[in-house]
């Protein structure tokens, strides 16, 4: 009699996601030092190799390892690839976050993914190649760990920090709006960090930082890897309206499927 394969604990689960973000970093900085082409999707958003061959990497494993949980991914997802059920449970994963600075030779690009349940993003891992250091959202709470050469080092816990009296904001290097803007006024005399990526999470679970506003388009794959990080380090992720961001958004009135809304992701509350 076959026995069914047993269910992996989110350990060994987190211990996979680290693996595949390191692999795939090592693909994408084998063409980011070299001379690539790029492409511009229908939204108007660039696209390189680098994009196709990470996730390709990812995909990969998450499906030999993982053939009963759904992946979303944003280049299959534009490429209108998309499982047709979610169920309770499923993988978001942006190759390259921030190709507009891969593009643009700036290293705050990073590798996310990200695992969803009941809406929530419960484990992930957002990998920065060129800066050598990779977060993870753990079962036990959040992690950096910085690399070398695309094998971890030196694993430290990481957590929020009380918000200071200065708050220190960090907003979007290629993205941000007025509506942004004017929502960083009403918080009075700030310390501005301009930075691109899902690292605008990491930055305010690591301590170095205070708020991210972001009043503006985005989607779940950009942020799941990131949020999962910062909850796990004791921040929070909400919409406007105070109530926690979700996951699985389909069949939305006046959007697309697994588009944002507004949201602000802080460290505690103020």
């Amino acid at each position: 009699m076959i026995q069914p394969a047993p269910t992996p604990c989110d350990a060994d689960i987190v211990a996979s996601l680290e693996a595949m973000a390191l692999e795939a970093g090592r693909a994408i900085m084998a063409i980011f030092n070299c001379e690539f082409a790029v492409q511009t999707k229908a939204d108007a958003s660039p696209v390189t190799e680098a994009d196709a061959r990470a996730e390709a990497i990812i995909l990969k494993s998450l499906r030999t390892l993982y053939p009963h949980i759904p992946c979303v991914a944003e280049e299959e997802a534009s490429a209108g690839i998309c499982p047709p059920d979610l169920g309770q449970a499923f993988f978001l994963v942006d190759p390259l976050d921030g190709t507009r600075e891969f593009v643009n030779r700036n290293p705050d690009f990073t590798v996310n993914i990200a695992l969803i349940r009941n809406g929530i993003p419960v484990l992930g891992v957002v990998y920065a190649p060129a800066r050598d250091v990779l977060y993870s959202a753990t079962p036990d709470g959040a992690f950096r760990i910085d690399t070398v050469k695309h094998e971890p080092r030196e694993r430290r816990r990481i957590v929020v920090r009380t918000p200071a009296t200065i708050l220190t904001v960090v907003a979007s290097r290629s993205h941000r709006t007025e509506q942004t803007n004017s929502y960083i006024q009403t918080c009075g005399a700030v310390e501005l960090l301009s930075v691109g990526s899902s690292l605008k999470f990491c930055l305010l679970a690591e301590g170095a930082a205070d708020i991210y506003p972001r009043f503006g388009p985005t989607m779940e794959w950009d942020t799941a890897a990131g949020d999962a990080i910062l909850r796990a380090a004791g921040g929070t992720t909400c919409r406007v309206d105070g109530t926690p961001l979700t996951y699985g958004k389909r069949g939305q009135a006046g959007d697309c499927d697994f588009a944002n809304p507004f949201f602000i992701a802080e460290t505690k509350a103020r």
